[in-house]
């Protein structure tokens, strides 16, 4: 199945359904273009990165790898989507956050490079054939923005 068919199916089984984002290093502009782009109705986006009160304090008093967890135990719930986004495939902190939407039945996506475990985690993996951490983060950005026109297409034209 294609990623196209593959988002189309879920975007017409899921009602309200949320989308939640997390990516270790990067700015989530993901987001910001599928909740604010001014052309279209907005969606139910949330990037779990940007709360740097909860961020910083859950890595102080607790542990770090778990701040995504946490946070996707709070807001997510079943139907919902989480797209975790690691450029090795092996950050905790996203690999932690995967199993937790597991645990509430979230649809998951992972977009990653080559040779991490994230891959047999989550219900879709967009594997970059690289293993150069700036490959990757450069198609990943290229990926966000094809993964967006395709919510686009099959919701708004």
């Amino acid at each position: 199945m294609t990623l196209h068919s593959r988002i189309e199916t879920h975007l017409r089984q899921s009602a309200d359904v949320k989308l939640q984002l997390i990516q270790t290093g990067m700015p989530s502009e993901f987001v910001g273009r599928l909740t604010k782009d001014f052309q279209r109705p907005p969606l139910p986006a949330i990037a779990l990165t940007t709360d740097t009160s909860f961020i910083t304090a859950h890595s102080n008093d607790v542990a770090f790898d778990d701040i995504f967890a946490r946070q996707v135990e709070a807001l997510g719930k079943s139907g919902d989507v989480l797209i975790g986004i690691t450029t090795s495939g092996n950050s905790q902190n996203v690999l932690r956050a995967i199993a937790a939407a597991k645990k509430l039945k979230m649809k998951t996506i992972a977009l990653t490079g080559v040779g991490g475990v994230i891959v047999d985690q989550v219900d879709v993996a967009i594997t970059v054939p690289s293993t150069s951490t700036q490959h990757i983060q450069e198609s990943h950005l290229a990926i966000e923005h094809i993964v967006c026109d395709l919510v686009e297409q099959l919701l708004f034209k």
